[in-house]
């Protein structure tokens, strides 16, 4: 079977093409990009962009343990929707992901389950008790991607190091969810003038970027390969700023909401507006965007962490941290950054495929002759409205119910079947 993706607008960041030009399509594979092209089926992509299928590096599935709120069989429906062909998850699971065993569980569900590919990381520590290592020669033999103890960070620089070392000699890139607990203390968002008012428990900035700090400091001490999840403040932009400066082996993500909201949404106690790092202030967004635009925040990942609205339909000190975000997240992207003008689409549409890919050296990003086909059609014009009861994720926790965005995805093929297609 042959498909031909026709009138779009093709973007490929790996191979900087930006033109119109047709999409051919031949089993699990791209043919050829030209035109006037043909096929058995035809797509008419008129006014639509034609891009890789996005890549998320940073996703919660839940599986095994909290399907409740999400299996790698709905996150890969809710992902497809929004764009995306490829995704990492985290491992902080119950059990979690910090063996080969639970690594080949991962990848056996994806295989029956997911209409995606799903990439699995795995714990950096066994339990994620930020104390023992675990194997990792092992664990990228049956197929992780990264390592990682994201939720929570290890508090042992000794540990770390060791970590590092021996991430670095598996030839796997280290994810640092960076927080030194010790600040936090029960908080529960931004610590400033909002929580005073408020009266609720402050999360300093300053947890987040000492702890991103040191692993730049670790990364420039071992030689090893880090990346820094979800920065959140202006100060941590600036810390990776300096070390990429240095040659330290550092790269970095933000999240849709780092760079949409401030911690003025948590005025009316929403716990759809409570994830952790929290939300900062406008001079923090201010900086994200800067770092989107010249290089220092390396990629866009979504944080995607769904809970069920009885875990978040409590007090707002007590609601788990965490948004869902695979849906929303192009429409954020094109709505608050591409059509401001702050980036153009081609560097948009970049820090969504081929960034993310080459940061964990993944197989996806990029539309190239043999490659997979793994494409996204979206329309950068289209309006819609954030409807959660909507969503395919099994979660509907979101602070962007009801927002008008711009950028709606059309069709998702992922190696040439449909992952998704608009009704």
């Amino acid at each position: 079977m042959s498909v031909v993706i026709k009138n779009g607008h093709v973007i490929d960041p790996a191979s900087n093409t930006s033109a119109p030009l047709d999409v051919l399509i031949i089993g699990d594979r791209i043919a050829r990009l030209g035109t006037d092209l043909r096929g058995s089926e035809e797509i008419d992509a008129t006014g639509c962009i034609v891009c890789p299928g996005l890549v998320d590096i940073h996703v919660h599935f839940r599986e095994p343990g909290f399907e409740s709120k999400e299996t790698i069989a709905t996150g890969s429906q809710a992902a497809a929707r929004g764009g995306f062909t490829s995704v990492v998850t985290m491992p902080n699971t119950e059990p979690p992901i910090d063996n080969g065993g639970m690594v080949e569980f991962v990848n056996r569900r994806a295989r029956e389950t997911a209409c995606i590919k799903v990439w699995p990381a795995a714990a950096a520590t066994k339990g994620r008790a930020g104390a023992e290592m675990t194997e990792m020669a092992e664990l990228k033999a049956v197929g992780a991607v990264a390592v990682t103890d994201d939720g929570s960070d290890i508090a042992s620089s000794w540990v770390l190091r060791r970590c590092l070392e021996y991430a670095d000699m598996c030839g796997l890139t280290y994810l640092g969810h960076c927080e030194d607990a010790s600040l936090v203390q029960g908080g529960a968002m931004n610590a400033g003038l909002n929580s005073t008012k408020l009266g609720l428990s402050g999360m300093p900035k300053a947890m987040e970027e000492i702890a991103v700090a040191r692993l730049v400091r670790l990364a420039k001490l071992t030689g090893a390969k880090v990346h820094v999840c979800h920065v959140s403040s202006a100060g941590s932009v600036e810390i990776v700023r300096w070390a990429k400066a240095r040659g330290i082996r550092v790269t970095c993500e933000t999240a849709p909401h780092y760079f949409t909201l401030t911690d003025d949404a948590v005025t009316t106690f929403d716990t759809n507006a409570k994830m952790n790092p929290p939300l900062r202030e406008a001079e923090d967004v201010a900086a994200i965007k800067e770092g989107l635009q010249d290089g220092a925040i390396d990629c866009i990942a979504t944080d995607h962490a769904p809970h069920t609205p009885t875990e978040k339909d409590v007090e707002f000190d007590y609601a788990p941290f965490g948004i869902v975000g695979l849906e929303t997240s192009l429409g954020l992207v094109v709505t608050e950054l591409v059509e401001p003008g702050l980036l153009t689409m081609e560097q948009a549409i970049r820090l969504m495929t081929w960034a993310p890919a080459q940061i964990l050296d993944l197989p996806a990003g990029k539309l190239a002759q043999d490659g997979p086909a793994d494409v996204t059609v979206f329309d950068p014009h289209a309006e819609w409205t954030v409807a959660p009861e909507a969503f395919l994720s099994r979660s509907r926790n979101t602070p962007f119910a009801g927002r008008v965005l711009r950028g709606r995805v059309k069709a998702t093929l992922c190696d040439g079947r449909f992952a998704y297609r608009e009704a």
